[in-house]
């Protein structure tokens, strides 16, 4: 089922969308206001927005077709004029859609949003005056205190959990399945959600930083990116902590290369992205061997998979097809999903969900929510998660370590200290 949308502002009669280029933005990030905001960026360029011109929250195994229905019901009563005509100019919206259909998904329509592709900057406004020339907001303050505590499972819960999905394993169950864990900051002093973004984009430059509605993080892995006819999806399964040191990260890397325990965990997460787009695409491309992309924190195995679409299906479409990865879930999809319910022992939220942006062209940019958070301004309270990919061989000690270790992006930018 989908909820009835939460719109602000409903429009009765059509509504004026403004898209006006800009002078080149240096920091997007540095024009988020304390307000409401929302963020998708990535080396400089990307989209961030503030102001809710509408909200749509969504449930239920029809969300990402509810959600291009009350999408289209809405682009029905604007008027655009839209003089830059890139991918994300003209009336955008981001989303953060929950891992399980049974959960929230959230919506955001900002009154205004500021854009960077390719060195070409842009502002949007959606019946609101357009800032032509949009001021740096005050520097976010640190946390005063953080303190950590055990999440859903203890450690040694979690180390059990997984110690029995291997069993199932191993009895032929399945072939994989991804289990989570999370943990909480209890913060004194300010929590401003601009503090992590800033930091997290600084410290991550080759991931998708993002805030969708209280959600906000890091992510290395595109689920799918559509402008035009072209798709692209970036896959990673298969992970090694960095030390720092150049030796030893290259000695990590070539491990992972070779690790078959790893090669298999990314070999189901490749082919269940490349079985979801064939539906769609043609002139599909998938390498034969993975790289690995190195993170301040982590290395992984990656794969880029690229097609050319063959129907006219957008973005939130393509999104449907490819949720849940088995980067995300495992293999079989229903049977781990299952497995997850069973042994994880939390409720994931937005997690591991597609999260980004779409346009009124169906173009747009959906990243798997990982590397992120929940914020809790009221409470004063962060909740990060971290998953791992379990297949034969895995050993629960090291999948806390490999925790641990996608664990820290968060950690550190709450710390002012890191």
């Amino acid at each position: 089922m989908v909820t009835q949308p939460q719109v602000h502002a409903a429009p009765r009669t059509p509504l004026r969308v403004t898209t006006t280029p800009l002078p080149r933005v240096d920091n997007l990030l540095a024009l988020l206001p304390p307000e409401e905001s929302a963020a998708w960026v990535r080396r400089g360029e990307g989209l961030v927005g503030w102001g809710v011109a509408a909200r749509l929250q969504v449930r239920g195994d029809e969300r990402f077709s509810g959600t291009q229905r009350w999408w289209s019901d809405l682009l029905a009563h604007l008027t655009i004029e839209d003089s830059v005509s890139l991918p994300g100019t003209g009336p955008v919206a981001f989303a953060s859609f929950a891992f399980d259909a049974r959960q929230p998904s959230e919506i955001v329509v900002p009154r205004i949003v500021i854009g960077m592709r390719s060195g070409q900057a842009w502002v949007t406004a959606l019946d609101a005056p357009v800032p032509t020339d949009p001021p740096l907001s005050s520097v976010p303050d640190a946390p005063t205190t953080v303190r950590w505590s055990e999440g859903s499972r203890s450690p040694l819960a979690w180390q059990q959990s997984v110690a029995q999905a291997l069993a199932r394993i191993e009895r032929g169950e399945l072939d994989k399945v991804v289990l989570a864990r999370d943990v909480i900051a209890h913060v004194s002093g300010s929590l401003d959600v601009r503090y992590l973004l800033q930091r997290l984009a600084a410290h991550y430059p080759s991931c998708w930083t993002f805030h969708v509605a209280g959600l906000v993080g890091a992510t290395p892995e595109l689920l799918v990116r559509r402008t035009g006819d072209l798709v692209t999806s970036r896959v990673l399964a298969g992970t090694v902590r960095t030390f720092g040191d150049a030796d030893a990260d290259q000695g990590m890397a070539q491990a992972l290369l070779g690790s078959g325990k790893d090669l298999e965990e990314h070999e189901y997460a490749v082919r269940s992205v490349a079985r979801a787009l064939a539906t769609h695409c043609t002139d599909l491309e998938v390498p034969e061997h993975p790289r690995v992309l190195e993170l301040a924190n982590v290395q992984h195995l990656a794969t880029d998979v690229t097609g050319r679409l063959a129907d006219t299906a957008s973005v939130l479409s393509l999104v449907a097809s490819l949720h849940p990865t088995a980067a995300v879930c495992g293999t079989p999809t229903e049977r781990a999903f299952s497995v997850i319910a069973e042994l994880e022992g939390m409720d994931r939220g937005r997690y591991a969900g597609p999260v980004g942006w779409f346009d009124a062209h169906g173009d747009g940019e959906f990243g798997i929510a990982l590397r992120c958070a929940e914020i809790d301004a009221s409470e004063g309270t962060v909740r990060a998660f971290a998953g791992c990919g379990i297949v034969t061989g895995s050993e629960p000690e090291k999948e806390l370590a490999e925790s641990n270790a996608k664990l820290v992006p968060i950690r550190d930018a709450l710390e002012a200290n890191s």
